[in-house]
């Protein structure tokens, strides 16, 4: 997917009153209300809210955030329902959203005032992202895309209950009602999927009638005479993807999660949002002891030329990131800051260059920023000698801590087992069997999830994926030997803020190295790091230093591995795909690991992928990303290089 700048919407009223869109010359909503027509048009006339009762998990997805009010009109209708679904998942795509100032701005019904205000208070950077925004605790969830609806539809991954059309008019926004819109809705259609919008424009009936939706007329409300409602009733249902399916078997609804860092911690959480619980392993007798288990770590997004694969993951992983961590600090006294990160720009690039490469991408200056040297030491309270972008939303937080926080926030839905090491997997009876080293069953599970680092290989076979294990030491100081940031300074090394009285600095990069000794080479290598980075570094015998060594699971494309195992033994029979959804997989076996140097970023974001990927749920990012951090990635790459 090819990504467009955001362009924001501006917010006016006209003369009666009403919210107005000067860029298509048409209001947001009729004189009755916005509310009126809400709770008229699509709630009322997608059957709602009887259709959600009794469900585990209800989806929308509606064409035209605009001022937000169809989402606030049916998250209040959820709140107020007696018997609502466990999760309500509401998707909306937007091309010219209104800033977080005017989202504050706009006039509300008394109802639906207070939920805006929490609308307001979570509205993203404006970032051409699909955006996830948590409420009740995770059961009410907005999946916001930023952009074209023409661009987003087909990348939406999710299969749809309601659909709410709700651009502006047909005459005034062609784009939004085009016969490829229909279809591309279709082909994300659950069964029995209803569709509802105030117009009734032939075209619009015509559109959704080819694309296999069985279309009739209602009585219509705000001085219209009729709207149009649609049922999913298509003559072939499409093939889904395997990788794109969810698990869908287990009754118990229950994962096993072997490894307890960063991402098996995540991974508990994510599952208990979508109601599932889990038995999280770990061979430790405590959570985050290997690369989880420093004392500091970073978390940031990054800026490409062209904004391609990775631009786009690690930006909404770091959004997400951010996230997590600000409640673990707020809600559990997590060490760690959300309030900026500066990383330096030691490629040449100057800020004029790299300014000028923000407004190309139209990146928001509360996502990033370009500062010159000057800037960037003012920030950090540093001498900086080289250009840098700076992250508000970065920065850092202890490790252990923030896995704690995402078990804790599981609640009493994740149960932790320690030292309780896993020495294999094998399937018997349709279930997943986990054996010690002397063969006793340590747990049976329809779904297991291994989200322990590089032993996850280990227990599948060591299957040909390009994967390394790299060793990295960081080193410590008392923090009044060396003068500290006020936000982290990263670039070739990194360093923290004071960290529980220490100045932490690091690490170094070592692949195929397997000794776990702290060595004084690798602090010298740090503090030569160091030097470059900030231009100073401390008189300090090499055997004051402390340090601490840990090994990273990292693959040949630096993204992480995320999603339903593929099946080796049906890929033998019906060849390799070259896309990695297309990849047939193991019933009930997940991964998530790989995350390299970048586990506080990936973790919280990379967990909503791996649960939407158990649970059917739909996935927090587009379907070309999921692509890109698909363990089948590697058999589709092959396939694609040899052409079998």
């Amino acid at each position: 997917m090819k990504t467009q700048p955001v362009i924001a919407a501006s917010l006016q009223l006209n003369a009666d009153g009403v919210a107005y869109s000067p860029r298509y010359d048409d209001v947001y909503h009729p004189l009755s209300g916005a509310l009126a027509q809400a709770r008229h048009v699509f709630i009322a006339g997608s059957g709602l809210p009887e259709r959600w009762r009794g469900r585990e998990r209800f989806v929308v997805l509606e064409t035209g955030f605009g001022l937000g009010n169809n989402f606030l009109a049916t998250w209040d209708a959820w709140r107020r329902d007696g018997r609502p679904c466990g999760q309500l998942h509401f998707i909306s795509i937007e091309q010219h959203p209104l800033t977080r100032d005017d989202m504050r701005r706009v006039p509300r019904d008394a109802a639906l005032a207070p939920l805006a205000q929490q609308l307001a208070q979570e509205w993203p950077p404006l970032t051409p992202n699909l955006h996830r925004l948590s409420f009740e605790g995770g059961r009410v969830q907005l999946l916001l895309a930023l952009g074209d609806v023409a661009a987003w539809l087909p990348e939406i991954v999710a299969q749809v209950d309601a659909f709410y059309l709700d651009g502006f008019a047909p005459a005034k926004n062609p784009r939004t009602w085009e016969p490829r819109i229909f279809k591309a809705m279709a082909r994300r259609a659950a069964p029995g999927a209803t569709v509802a919008t105030w117009t009734a424009a032939h075209a619009v009936r015509d559109g959704l009638a080819s694309a296999g939706f069985q279309v009739s007329a209602a009585p219509g409300q705000g001085g219209k005479r009729d709207i149009t409602l649609a049922r999913y009733e298509p003559a072939f249902t499409p093939r889904r993807a395997p990788g794109r399916t969810g698990h869908a078997a287990s009754a118990t609804r229950h994962a096993v999660v072997i490894g307890a860092g960063l991402a098996g911690c995540a991974s508990a959480w994510a599952l208990a949002e979508q109601g599932w619980t889990s038995t999280v392993l770990d061979r430790h007798a405590q959570p985050a002891q290997e690369a989880s288990g420093n004392a500091g770590g970073l978390f940031h997004g990054v800026v490409h030329p062209h904004d391609g694969t990775h631009a786009r993951l690690h930006r909404a992983a770091a959004m997400e990131a951010q996230r997590a961590v600000q409640q673990a600090i707020s809600a559990r006294g997590a060490l760690g800051s959300a309030g900026g990160l500066l990383r330096l720009e030691t490629s040449g690039r100057d800020a004029s260059s790299m300014r000028e490469m923000l407004a190309q991408q139209g990146l928001p200056i509360d996502f990033v920023q370009a500062l010159d040297a000057y800037e960037a030491s003012i920030l950090c309270d540093l001498p900086i000698a080289h250009p840098a972008w700076f992250y508000p939303g970065g920065g850092w937080v202890n490790p252990p801590a923030l896995a704690r926080a995402f078990v804790e926030r599981a609640g009493g839905m994740a149960t932790f087992r320690a030292s309780t090491p896993v020495d294999s997997l094998c399937r018997a009876d349709g279930r997943w069997q986990l054996l010690a080293t002397d063969g006793a069953l340590i747990e049976q599970a329809d779904v297991v999830v291994l989200a322990n680092a590089y032993d996850a290989l280990r227990l599948l076979g060591h299957p040909p994926w390009p994967v390394q294990r790299v060793r990295g030491q960081v080193s410590m100081l008392p923090s009044h030997q060396l003068r500290l940031p006020r936000i982290p300074v990263a670039g070739s090394g990194y360093l923290l803020p004071e960290v529980d009285g220490l100045a932490l600095f690091g690490a170094t990069v070592q692949a195929g190295d397997d000794d776990p000794s702290v060595r004084d080479a690798d602090h010298s290598a740090n503090l030569e790091q160091l030097a470059r980075l900030i231009g100073v570094s401390p008189e300090q015998r090499l055997e004051d230093v402390l340090g601490r060594t840990a090994w990273r699971c990292v693959t040949d494309d630096r993204l992480p591995i995320i999603g339903a195992v593929p099946d080796p033994s049906a890929l033998a029979s019906s060849g390799r795909p070259e896309k990695a959804r297309f990849a047939p997989r193991i019933p009930g076996l997940f991964v998530f690991t790989a995350l390299g140097s970048r586990g506080i970023t990936w973790s919280a974001l990379g967990a909503q992928v791996l649960a939407s990927a158990v649970t059917g749920a739909p996935s927090p990012v587009e379907s070309s990303l999921l692509d890109a951090v698909d363990p089948a990635r590697f058999i589709a790459r092959s396939a694609r290089r040899t052409g079998r």
